[in-house]
This record gives structure tokens, sequence and C-alpha cells, in this order.
């Protein structure tokens, strides 16, 4: 375990009924911009409450919706525009990644004089956000408690993940009974999504024995409740736990001190930014088949010990093959137990004709990861994954 700073000033109401402490905007001013995606906090009353507290506190509400699952460099602008012609103290997004995503950058481009997509590209020229708040309904990327957001602009076919201290949210509201609605789609894409953002954490070459066991600890509890979720979408104890599993996936307790850069995200962006596909399915997909590719007599000893951890096999086995019966174990859980789908060709991408380009990027944005891959290797990849 290497020196680092843990960092998380974000203030989580956990649990039903928590969303009673939006009371708490009123501490950073008196205009909120209200950031969502669809129509969906509209049908579960979610809106109507928010709403109603905001109202209740004398807070003048600006509304920025249609937030895209991608969420665009566009709207982000809409909204850093609307902050400044409308002098607005606080962004508050209800939803998911997407959302709060999308209100982060909004909040750290208020702040800033040139374009946001200068803050996506160099997420060092943050400097100031406007204070940010959430409600979780969506448990997937984390966003909630840690300082990333990806944007995307489809204009150039790029998607790029940038981050700030300054970005991570002042209090987040997690109640999973939000998440009850969440379509069979969202919940087995965001439990791979958590899962891919634990993977790129455990599978490191630095040492630290804690974290990867906290690691292994996450990746148990995604597994187990992740298809409970899917077959019970209204069991409590299942929402919970995948939202919170979620949450510290990716807020720096797995990370800091052990981490490499991450690979598999960069290569999955390249997918999401030239085919507009849902980022947890992309992760899916190329996850198994990262996992073979980079599976050698230098990285089994990690191998062997996910099979053995994660998936209880037979440590008295061949040390190899533990590791393929483990990554087997991967591609069945999300294929088979959780439905996704198994391959590039079931979301619609049927050709290599970009993979080249693709490839490119993603080895530029994954440098010193787990294993260093060259744009051949993770072009390469791309088609073992069609």
């Amino acid at each position: 375990m290497y020196n680092f700073m843990f960092h998380v000033p974000t203030k989580i109401y956990f649990g039903k009924g928590q969303i009673s402490h939006l009371e708490e905007l009123k501490e950073s001013g008196r205009s909120v911009l209200l950031v969502y995606g669809g129509g969906s906090i509209k049908r579960s009353g979610i809106y109507d409450t928010a709403l109603q507290i905001l109202k209740d506190v004398d807070l003048q509400v600006f509304e920025l919706p249609g937030v895209e699952p991608n969420p665009r460099i566009e709207t982000v602008r809409k909204g850093v525009t609307m902050c400044k012609n409308e002098d607005i103290d606080m962004v508050l997004a209800i939803g998911g990644g997407s959302t709060i995503d999308c209100a982060k950058v909004v909040a750290a481009g208020a702040k800033y004089d040139g374009d946001p997509w200068d803050l996506v590209l160099d997420g060092s020229l943050v400097k100031d956000a406007l204070p940010i708040y959430t409600v979780l309904t969506l448990a997937a990327t984390g966003s909630e408690m840690d300082c990333f957001a990806v944007i995307s602009d489809l204009t150039k076919n790029e998607k790029w993940g940038t981050g700030s201290e300054y970005m991570k949210p002042t209090m987040s509201v997690l109640d999973p009974t939000y998440t009850y609605t969440v379509s069979p789609k969202q919940t087995a894409a965001g439990t791979a999504d958590m899962m891919s953002h634990t993977f790129e954490n455990y599978f490191t070459k630095q040492e630290g024995y804690l974290q990867a066991r906290f690691c292994e600890s996450l990746l148990e509890t995604m597994i187990h409740y992740g298809p409970i979720a899917l077959e019970k979408p209204d069991d409590y104890e299942a929402r919970a736990n995948l939202m919170w599993a979620g949450s510290h996936a990716i807020n720096g307790l797995v990370s800091e001190g052990s981490a490499d850069a991450w690979c598999v995200h960069p290569m999955e962006h390249e997918l999401s930014a030239f085919y507009d596909i849902t980022h947890g399915q992309g992760l899916a997909i190329l996850t198994p088949v990262w996992m073979e590719y980079v599976l050698s007599e230098e990285t089994l000893p990690r191998f062997k010990e996910y099979g053995v951890n994660v998936w209880h096999l037979d440590p008295n086995q061949d040390a190899m093959q533990i590791a393929k019966q483990a990554i087997e174990k991967t591609r069945e859980f999300f294929f088979t137990t959780m439905k996704m789908p198994a391959n590039l060709r079931a979301v619609g991408i049927t050709d290599d004709r970009y993979f080249k380009k693709m490839a490119e990027k993603a080895a530029a944005g994954s440098k010193g990861s787990y294993v260093p891959l060259q744009p051949a290797d993770i072009e390469e990849i791309y088609r073992r994954a069609l």
C-alpha cells in the first residue's frame, strides 16, 4: 500500500424517506438548478416531492431536463448558461450517473470563463464549482459520492472522463426504494458497471491487501444481490446493498493506495462514443474478453485469488484451471444470470471499421494499466468481442 489521500466530503443520507433532507439546500443559497433526465422521476412522484420540499424552504427552482444516457456537452453548455444568466447558487441532480455527471460539469462550468468542454478534457482546469446535491435513482456509476464525470461530444465521436475534488457532491440522498422501478436492462447494466469499477481497482500490480479484500467483498455482494434485484425489483435488501456497494466501488475506498490506471473503461468509452450503446452492457461484453487476453503466468496469482475468494472455487486445483474457471463464471454471470447481451453484435455493432481509431484513443487513455495494452492489443480485444 502506497502513500495516498482519501477524502470523501459528501454527506450521505441513506434509507427510506431521506429525501426530506433536501431542505438543507437552503444552506447554499436561494436558487437551485434541478437537473434530471426523462420523465421517470415525474411518474414515480420524486419530482413533485422534491419540488415541494424546495418550495417549503423558499428556494427558487430552475430546471434542466432531458439529460441523455450518455450526457452530451450540449446539455452541459445549456446548464452552464442558465447558471450564469440566472446567478444560480447550487445544482441538484435527481437521477442516475448520467444526470449527476452532467450536473457536476455544469456546476464546475458555472465557475469557469471558457467552454466547459475544456474541463472535460482537463480536470485540472476546475478551480471551483457550485455546491452539488444529488438524489440517486439508479445504482451503477457511484457518481453520487466521487469526483468523476463522463461527458460525450458525439459530433466528434468523443467520450471522456474528467475529475476534480471540487466536483464531489456536498450531499447525496440514497433511498433504495427509488430504484424499485429501474428496468431489468438497467439493473443488470448498473450491476456490471459497479463490478467493473471494482475489477479496475482489484486487478492491480500494486500491493494492497486490505483493498483487495474490500474489492472481493464488494464483488460478492454484487454477485449475490444483482440476480435478486433482477428477479424481485422491490426487494429492499437487494436494492440497498447494491446501492451502497456501487458507492464504495469508486469513492476511493478500494482504489486509493493500490490502483493502476483503468483500461476496460477507456475501451468501453470508445464504444459508447462511436455507437452510443449502454455503458454497463459494453463493460460486461468487454470484461471477460479482456480477462482472457491478459491472463498469463504473471497475472495468474490475482486471477487465482479472484476464483478462490470471490467464486469459491477449489483452491487445490491447478492455478491456471482456477483462473479460467473464474473467467467463465464471470461470463456466465453477466450473460446467463443477468441476461445481458453477450457480444458486440448483440448491441448492433456488426463490423470493425472504427476499431483501429477507437483502439488508438483507448490506448492513450489507459497508460499505466494492470497489463499495458498497445492499440493492436485493444483492437484485437474489440474483434474478439464481436
